[in-house]
């Protein structure tokens, strides 16, 4: 985030931009703004909420009035409570115009959202996912291999971005000369418009998601006259509970598949490289045995939260340390800060790459929803450091990170680093 852009945010009305988060009012704490997220500043504000407000209660931001629960224990409470805490009409903490909001299961309640998610589950069953290990391997070695040492470039474009658009391409049956659009339209899906992003504004994000519903339809037409393949598209198109979706809902699933199978990956190969320059003796730890990569695999998820939070809304009055939720508020589970409970984790701000238990993070939810991708991601970081570890002794880099602008995604656009071979 350069200074322009810090400057800006803080002249909005909204922004928690450096501003001291035990200076001002409690109440007047809100979250939801971007630009600490942008400019990396929201750690001692989740610290504070955490200790003094963990059900916490902002009444007035540019997107009304929220709860924040910011503990693992009430997290979880949250997340496996689907009767009193739902996921429609949205996960997003914006309360979008209709023509805006697509339905897709994750913002779905049982029993639609169980039986559309059973549609597209076995793509990422054990069975499958060995399968595709060899071609993610395949694909991981390609990328590195192409890698100069000893100049700048940028690990996100030239790596996040381009295994895990591969590996969307893979699991749609995607055209591979076409798999950038992937990319676009996941970037378009999470953008808000005007802030120096992909989109410069609605009408642009909401053209290129209409885009998105175009190509997919005609790739849908022919798989629906061919017999069922093992791709995302036939299974939905084939699905019993998918093959009659109108035409948002059918979009609104792709556009659930595209982003969470290429934001928190992406991020997440980003995230791991900031860690390990950020704690040099982890990296060195990692040099030193190989064996750890799994470990750290679940560690880098942690550290990074590469969705900040999910959102229920309450369908009834209910109670949570003693604040009283009435039914239609809003109610921002912050999984960032879960990740970072003292009470329930060991060190939880330091990276550690040989962490006990280190699974037990927040990062894929938790109950119904849980994420049903987790599995591959993991594989796909596991795979990828594997193949780095035998090429490269450090990737270094050379500036801070340019953060995504967004509270929901907690990701990079850019990470400008050079490598250094073993």
């Amino acid at each position: 985030m350069n200074k322009s852009d810090i400057k800006k945010h803080r002249r909005s009305k909204w922004s928690m931009v450096g501003k001291d988060p035990y200076s001002i009012p409690l109440e007047q704490i809100d979250l939801s703004h971007p630009g600490i997220w942008q400019a990396n500043e929201y750690l001692p504000f989740l610290k504070r909420l955490r200790d003094e407000d963990p059900v916490h209660f902002c009444s007035n931001s540019a997107v009304g009035p929220y709860w924040s629960i910011m503990k693992y224990k009430d997290i979880m409470e949250v997340d496996t409570s689907p009767n009193i805490y739902s996921s429609e009409p949205t996960i997003g903490i914006v309360d979008t115009f209709e023509e805006f909001t697509l339905p897709s299961f994750i913002a779905m309640d049982p029993p639609k959202h169980d039986e559309q998610r059973r549609i597209a589950q076995p793509v990422v069953a054990p069975a499958n996912l060995k399968n595709l290990e060899v071609t993610i391997r395949e694909r991981a070695c390609k990328i590195l291999d192409k890698l100069p040492l000893g100049e700048e470039i940028d690990w996100v474009e030239m790596v996040s971005i381009e295994l895990t658009t591969q590996m969307l391409a893979v699991l749609f049956d995607f055209p591979f000369e076409d798999r950038k659009k992937l990319t676009y339209w996941s970037d378009m899906t999470t953008a808000i418009p005007n802030r120096g992003g992909v989109a410069d504004s609605q009408e642009q994000r909401w053209g290129a998601i209409e885009e998105c519903l175009e190509y997919f339809q005609r790739l849908w037409d022919v798989r629906i006259n061919q017999s069922p393949g093992f791709d995302l598209i036939s299974m939905l198109a084939h699905g019993e509970a998918t093959r009659n979706m109108p035409p948002k809902e059918f979009l609104g699933n792709l556009l659930l598949l595209i982003v969470g199978g290429n934001d928190t990956t992406r991020n997440s190969i980003t995230g791991g490289v900031v860690a390990l320059n950020e704690n040099p003796e982890e990296y060195e730890k990692l040099r030193r045995n190989t064996g750890l990569i799994g470990n750290m695999v679940s560690e880098i998820i942690r550290w990074q939260t590469p969705l900040a939070y999910m959102r229920r809304t309450a369908t009834q009055d209910t109670e949570l340390r003693d604040k009283k939720i009435r039914a239609g508020d809003k109610v921002i589970m912050w999984y960032a800060s879960g990740n970072r409970d003292e009470e329930m984790l060991e060190r939880p701000d330091d990276f550690w790459i040989d962490r006990p238990n280190a699974r037990q993070h927040l990062s894929f939810g938790f109950g119904i929803h849980r994420c049903m991708g987790n599995r591959l991601a993991e594989m796909q970081l596991r795979i990828l450091w594997e193949e780095i570890m035998k090429r490269f002794d450090c990737i270094e880099t050379l500036a801070e990170p340019e953060r995504v602008y967004s509270s929901f995604v907690k990701g990079y656009t850019k990470l400008p680093v050079v490598l250094h071979g073993t």
